[in-house]
């Protein structure tokens, strides 16, 4: 070993990075024990920005001639001048790690910038669009970049934070659905195994500072080509983890592998850390019911003495598609509600179209409740006044909540109507406006604890994944996307009762995560919010067809093709307004726990950014403000308006941060801060730890002081090595 450690002391004196690395490596294999998973690490994987701009100083690779289907040069240059020549540019390169110096020059359009995974970046991001129905909600972001640097990205904003975590990376089946190092790993390839392994690592090592250890969980789905190499990764490198895998049945048909059993299954890890525990929630062919688990039929709590599920009543107000007064004029009526008693006291008459109604601005006991949209124009509501005044006669419409100047009200459905005529549930009480709440009879007592055997039929990928998403974005596929509803159930058991917690998936595909996240938001008026992260990769079968057209990455008619501008973005879109990509209502109703037409869509917020990559300069001068302006609004909670812009005012107070920009500002910038609610953070531009401290002692206690740019550049600093 010492003549090992000698020789690398001469590498390092040679070439420092070829000397760091081989120490590295050495340290690597010189720590591993005689069991457990052993694997090669390889070299850190690249990955290519074809929307990267090229500066002196980049790494890149010469691209093949536009219409060539061949691949490009695989070597490494580096840029060492640009220059501009005539109306474009050129660029001198040299070659990376060559035992000979070896020089040229090229356009810049035949270039495209590399990132390795050892080099720092600084991250920004590029909002790309969103979509608005949730008021005030926290929103959804959709991120497309390379999801090791967007975590890293993450760890700026989020470190700490993510109670969930949701993944479903490429399965290494051999087919072409993951890359390493710019080029599609093979099923001959002799290295496929550890390949995958590495790049499943580095990420899940990125993954656990995002979470928060304290009470989070981390679910992993596979299949049986790496269920036993994962299994040991996820044990290596969580062992403060609780890990169980279920088994699941995704295509009750099976699937065809050669003259193997018939694959109806695939495999879920769950880690849970700290405090998260399985929560008990009533699950068709997941739970266990009385007759498993010997409850007592007398009971009406759970084996473990939880609760049982409750009974979802619908929003009487409607929602998504058809939602206006003009779709159905006969259900726009005034509730009238007995404001000091806080209950209903009976209906008015439908208002004929072109009339509205009378603002009153006499204050009395009784309120008339229009049916009122978020944005305020005039909607309507689920029910005529005929089955209004019978339902509310029978104690089936209620009053959900009274706040400020709004009162929500809510109905039961047909289906948990006759469920209660059947005796399959009963009235257990009433709530605080007088309304009865409706459980499970004693007699239909169930666990809501989780078997590790699921055998649901909403989990099958074929008839609620691919079917479903043919509904959402017709005309449009993407492989093997999961089941809405498995999503949603794996995320129940461990969220379920966290309304405001925030989902990571940097895998995501399609968008199902999202879309999982947004139904769990509306069974029971959550607050959720998911982060999705993908590439904009296109299909390798496309690939090809967009060579011979001559269009490369990053080229407007290739980008549209990717999996994050044509699958994942419109899905999360249509989902929230309940249209499809062409502006047509989603046919079809979503089933099982919670059942509406899909076309009424989603009271939620999202928006879509693409990653960036900033130099620490133009970051600390204020020029990068504008990219760097998203992750001060993610890390304060994806909440309210963003500050985009530098103030001119030298500071501003938004709903859920602020930011001094000109410390000579201070006194009326901490003044706002005072007089604010619900603020998380408060970034302070300066460079002078003095002037940073004294600023922040003055803030409330509960606001985090973050020093900009110190703070960023510190953290990317020192997160980015690898």
């Amino acid at each position: 070993m010492s003549r090992l450690t000698d020789l690398i002391a001469l590498a390092k004196a040679k070439d420092p990075q070829f000397g760091a690395d081989l120490d590295k490596e050495f340290k690597v294999l010189s720590s591993r024990l005689p069991f457990g998973l052993n694997f090669e690490r390889h070299r850190p994987e690249a990955v290519e920005l074809p929307q990267g701009a090229i500066r002196k100083g980049n790494k890149v690779h010469v691209l093949p001639e536009r219409g060539s289907t061949k691949k490009g040069d695989p070597r490494l240059w580096q840029v060492k001048a640009v220059h501009k020549v005539g109306d474009g540019k050129i660029a001198d390169l040299e070659l990376l790690g060559a035992a000979e110096a070896q020089t040229q020059t090229v356009k810049l359009d035949d270039l495209v910038v590399v990132a390795e995974f050892r080099d720092t970046i600084y991250p920004g991001l590029r909002s790309t669009g969103m979509v608005q129905r949730g008021g005030d909600k926290p929103h959804h972001t959709v991120i497309n970049g390379e999801n090791y640097h967007v975590l890293k990205a993450l760890t700026y904003t989020h470190r700490g934070k993510v109670d969930a975590i949701y993944i479903d990376q490429p399965y290494n089946s051999g087919a072409k659905d993951w890359k390493y190092n710019n080029d599609y790993v093979e099923k001959d390839d002799l290295y496929r195994h550890s390949k995958w392994l590495a790049m499943v690592e580095r990420r899940l090592l990125v993954a656990k500072e995002l979470l928060n250890l304290a009470d989070s969980v981390l679910i992993v789905t596979i299949d049986e080509k790496e269920y036993l190499r994962l299994g040991l990764l996820l044990e290596q490198l969580f062992p403060e983890a609780r890990m169980q895998m279920i088994s699941s049945s995704i295509n009750p048909k099976g699937s065809a592998r050669g003259k193997e059993f018939y694959r109806v299954d695939e495999y879920i890890f769950f880690l849970a850390f700290g405090r998260a525990v399985v929560q008990d929630f009533l699950v068709p062919g997941l739970c266990i019911s009385k007759l498993d688990s010997g409850i007592d039929e007398n009971s009406a709590t759970t084996e473990e003495g939880g609760e049982l599920p409750d009974v979802r009543w619908a929003s009487l107000l409607r929602s998504g598609s058809g939602a206006q007064r003009e779709e159905s004029h006969l259900k726009f009526y005034p509730i009238y509600v007995d404001v000091k008693q806080q209950k209903i006291i009976g209906c008015g008459v439908p208002l004929p179209l072109g009339e509205h109604p009378l603002i009153d601005t006499e204050i009395t006991d009784v309120r008339a409740c229009w049916p009122r949209r978020q944005d305020g124009s005039e909607g309507r509501w689920q029910l005529k006044v005929e089955s209004f005044k019978t339902l509310w006669g029978n104690g089936h419409v209620k009053i959900g909540s009274i706040r400020n100047d709004k009162i929500t009200f809510y109905y039961l459905m047909e289906g948990q109507r006759k469920k209660l005529e059947d005796g399959q549930l009963i009235v257990t009480g009433t709530d605080e406006y007088g309304g009865i709440v409706v459980g499970f009879a004693r007699s239909e007592s169930i666990s809501g604890r989780p078997k590790t055997q699921w055998m649901a039929t909403s989990h099958s990928a074929t008839d609620h994944g691919s079917s479903l998403l043919r509904k959402i974005i017709p005309g449009r596929s993407f492989p093997f996307p999961k089941s809405l509803y498995a999503v949603e159930d794996a995320l129940r058991f461990f969220v379920g009762k966290k309304k405001s917690a925030i989902i990571l998936d940097f895998f995501s595909g399609s968008g199902t995560t999202a879309h999982a996240v947004m139904r769990l938001n509306h069974q029971d008026g959550g607050r959720r919010q998911c982060i999705s992260v993908t590439n904009n990769e296109v299909a390798a079968d496309e690939q090809t067809a967009l060579r011979q057209q001559g269009l490369r990455p990053g080229d407007p008619d290739w980008e549209k093709w990717g999996i994050c501008d044509y699958i994942t973005k419109p899905r999360v879109q249509a989902a929230i307004t309940g249209k499809t990509p062409d502006g047509q209502p989603i046919k079809g109703d979503y089933k099982f726990t919670d059942e509406f037409p899909m076309a009424d869509g989603f009271e939620e917020n999202a928006e879509f950014f693409t990653l960036t990559y900033e130099t620490p300069v133009s970051v600390s001068h204020n020029r990068a403000f504008a990219r760097i302006a998203p992750l001060l609004w993610l890390r304060a909670g994806s909440q309210g308006r963003r500050i985009d812009k530098l103030p001119a005012t030298g500071w501003e107070v938004v709903e859920a941060y602020g930011l001094l920009a000109d410390v000579d500002g201070a006194t009326p910038f901490c003044n706002a801060i005072n007089k604010a609610k619900n603020l998380r953070v408060a970034f302070i531009v300066t460079d002078d730890d003095r002037r940073f401290q004294a600023i922040a002692r003055r803030l409330p206690d509960g606001i985090e002081p973050v020093r900009l740019y110190e703070s960023y550049l510190t953290n990317f600093s020192f997160a980015n090595g690898e």
